[in-house]
C-alpha cells in the first residue's frame, strides 16, 4: 500500500514445502524524492538478472531454471538497501546498486556489522516499432561465506560433513528479454523469449568431518584451499496463441 506520496510498503509471506511460514519480501520503497531514482530498504528479491525478482507464481514454468536452483537455491533474497536510477535518455537506461547482509546462499551469516554482499547492475532497453520491445542487462555480485556447510559422500562411499570457510564468492550475469504482441496489446496473443547466463568463481578453504573411523576426515582434517568455477544458463520461449492458452519450452545447462 501507499504510505504517503513518496513511500510505498510491501509485504508478502509464503508457506514452504515444509509447512513453515516464510517472509519472502518486506520492504519500504521511496520513489519521486530524487528524479528518476527509486530507493528500497528491507527484505527484497535481488535484482541480479531478470527472473530472480519475480515471485514463483509469476514464472512461466513450474520451477526455476537449473542455474537459479544451483546458484541461488531458487530466489535470492537480500536484507539491505537497493538504489536504482533511470537516465533521462530516449532509450530505457537504468543503473543500480545493492548492499546487504548476504546471509543467504551462496553467502552465510557472519555475526558482524556491515555489508556482507554488494552488487551492481545495468539495464538498457526500448521499443522496436509498436509490437516489439527488448531489455538487455548485466549484473555483478560479491559476497562471503564464513562457514557454509553441506553433507556429501566421499570417494570411499562414506558420509561426510563439509565446511567451506572464508569463501569469497563472485558472480557475473547477463540477461536478455524480447517481447512481441500485435500492436503492443498482449491480451490475445504474445510471445516472450528470455535467456540468462551466469558465471561464479569461489575461493576459500575446505574442511570435512566423518564418523567413520577409517575416513581421512575424522577430526575435521582441513583439506586445503578450495576453488571452483561454475557457469550455466537457459533459453526459453513462451507463445500465447489465444486467450488463456500458452505453450513454452526451456533449455537448461
Amino acid at each position: 500500500a501507499n504510505i504517503d506520496p513518496y513511500f510505498f510498503g510491501y509485504f508478502t509471506a509464503a508457506i514452504t514445502a515444509e509447512n513453515e511460514v516464510e517472509v519472502e519480501e518486506a520492504f519500504i520503497q521511496n520513489t519521486g524524492s530524487i528524479p528518476g531514482t527509486t530507493l528500497k530498504f528491507g527484505r527484497f528479491f535481488s535484482a541480479f538478472g531478470y527472473q530472480n525478482e519475480q515471485h514463483p507464481h509469476a514464472w512461466d514454468f513450474v520451477d526455476a531454471p537449473l542455474v537459479h536452483q544451483a546458484f541461488f537455491g531458487g530466489n535470492l533474497a537480500e536484507d539491505g538497501l537497493q538504489a536504482r536510477w533511470i537516465a533521462p535518455t530516449p532509450v530505457f537506461l537504468e543503473f543500480g546498486l545493492e548492499g546487504g547482509r548476504g546471509a543467504n546462499f551462496p553467502g552465510s551469516e557472519r555475526e558482524k556489522n556491515g555489508f556482507n554482499a554488494g552488487m551492481a547492475f545495468a539495464h538498457i532497453g526500448g521499443d522496436v516499432g509498436i509490437s516489439n520491445s527488448y531489455r538487455f542487462g548485466t549484473s555483478y555480485r560479491e559476497t562471503r561465506a564464513a562457514e557454509r556447510e553441506y553433507d556429501d559422500v566421499n570417494s570411499l562411499g562414506e558420509e561426510t560433513e563439509n565446511v567451506f570457510s572464508d569463501v569469497a564468492s563472485k558472480m557475473w550475469g547477463i540477461d536478455f528479454v524480447w517481447k512481441w504482441a500485435p500492436d503492443g496489446n498482449p491480451r490475445d496473443r504474445h510471445f516472450k523469449f528470455q535467456t540468462e547466463i551466469f558465471r561464479r568463481s569461489e575461493d576459500g578453504t575446505l574442511a570435512c568431518t566423518s564418523d567413520v573411523a577409517s575416513s581421512p576426515c575424522v577430526g575435521g582434517l582441513a583439506l586445503g584451499d578450495y576453488q571452483s568455477r561454475q557457469a550455466g544458463g537457459y533459453l526459453q520461449g513462451v507463445w500465447q496463441f489465444m486467450p488463456a492458452w500458452r505453450v513454452g519450452a526451456r533449455y537448461d545447462w
